[in-house]
């Protein structure tokens, strides 16, 4: 019952304009694919769908040339119907378990709208490089860790909640994987690497690993895009971040978002600090001091107990974090959004956090995490899950009259 069967769910795969898909409703049925006798190879010649995408740019040649960083235009290449490549993912991954069920939490309070939601996921991937070679997850099989089919378990989550916008962490297959492919399924991307990528020191990598941002055209207009390389106490650092301003084509409201991943590890809580605050001011200028609405996505590597968290809490901006609204009293984080088992022992900590101009914004639904249930005694990443990390995705709407509340 808390599974979700490997099938082909019109629900799934509907257009943007969808609702959101609270607990309360009843789920659609779905039709389930019988599993393929030939799995194709995903990246290869055997693949209708993936066969156009040999010229497209490979990592270390992008890596090369800065102007690639924000991508143009899609290439010449046919888009891809998201049925089609859900199922051929599915194919891939036949052998393997069956995808976790995550309910969305209806949240709206009975706030009108006359706009379809903007739905947004948060995700650190995990990078290919830093989980096969530096990262050691003791209990995770290395089958589980194959990139061909990891990268079909990162596609199905992202085909199965069909965001509008995508922010993404430690993307280090973004040319040759996620941007031909989102391009294809309408997605506009920009990438950021970070300047001296620990991937770079794992044999056999695909290039530095960094933040990438993905929104659908058919829906925004891009006004303007910032790459941010973060500070702290007046250095530059090997973090990064992303800012762009959107304005939704339904309604001509603009509003900005911004995806970012902080320096990790115990006894970096004040470097953080500095880069959140660096973060900060950026986005208070591009936001004109609160007048444009923000939504910023990112890994912050940051408890709620620490003073980035915090910084962010007080800001002027006007922020809430969207998933303490899943709690009884709306005021706590999640317990966890990642959790793993690594040769210094178990760690499970909230990271992760979605954060919103409440003055502008209410959020309509929420993704409900995985269950410890579900994760299993050998946590994350695993068979069934492709990062150590979950995926957050809210469904966002304007508030009616945000200007008189400025």
């Amino acid at each position: 019952a808390d599974r979700e069967p490997r099938s082909l769910c019109s629900s799934l795969l509907l257009a943007v304009e969808r609702g959101p898909e609270p607990k309360a409703r009843q789920r659609s049925r779905c039709v389930t694919v019988p599993s393929s006798p030939t799995v194709h190879s995903m990246g290869t010649g055997t693949s209708r769908l993936y066969s156009a995408l040999a010229k497209t740019l490979n990592s270390s040649a992008a890596s090369q040339h800065p102007e690639y960083l924000v991508s143009p235009d899609p290439e010449h290449l046919e888009p891809i119907d998201p049925k089609e490549l859900l199922e051929e993912c599915r194919a891939v991954l036949h052998t393997r378990p069956p995808r976790f069920q995550r309910d969305f939490v209806d949240l709206r309070a009975d706030r009108p709208s006359s706009h379809p939601s903007i739905r947004v996921m948060q995700w650190n991937i995990l990078a290919q490089a830093l989980g096969e070679g530096k990262d050691n997850f003791v209990q995770c099989p290395i089958e589980a860790l194959k990139w061909e089919e990891r990268k079909c378990l990162i596609l199905e989550e992202i085909l199965a909640y069909q965001p509008d916008i995508l922010c993404l962490q430690e993307v280090d297959h973004y040319f040759d994987t996620f941007q031909p492919l989102l391009s294809r399924l309408g997605y506009q991307g920009t990438f950021f690497p970070k300047p001296w990528s620990p991937c770079l020191d794992v044999e056999h990598n695909n290039g530095p690993d960094g933040c990438a941002l993905f929104f659908l055209q058919n829906r925004f207009k891009l006004v303007n895009s910032a790459n941010i390389r973060l500070t702290a106490m007046t250095l530059k650092t090997n973090q990064v971040a992303i800012a762009q301003t959107l304005e939704c084509k339904e309604s001509g409201r603009q509003f900005c978002i911004a995806v970012t991943h902080l320096k990790a590890r115990t006894g970096w809580e004040q470097f953080r600090s500095a880069q959140g605050c660096d973060l900060l001011q950026n986005l208070q200028n591009i936001t004109q001091g609160a007048k444009i609405p923000l939504i910023v996505c990112g890994d912050f590597n940051a408890e709620p107990t620490e003073e980035v968290y915090k910084h962010f809490a007080s800001s002027s901006l006007n922020l809430n974090s969207a998933y303490k609204l899943l709690s009884a009293d709306g005021q706590s984080e999640p317990p966890y959004t990642t959790w793993k088992i690594r040769t210094s022992g178990e760690c499970r900590h909230t990271l992760d956090y979605i954060w919103y101009s409440q003055h502008a914004l209410s959020v309509r639904s929420a993704l409900d995490l995985l269950t410890e249930e579900q994760i299993g005694p050998n946590r994350l990443p695993s068979f069934n899950y492709p990062s150590d990390h979950l995926s957050l995705v809210c469904d966002f709407g304007f508030n009616e009259e945000p200007d008189e509340l400025l």
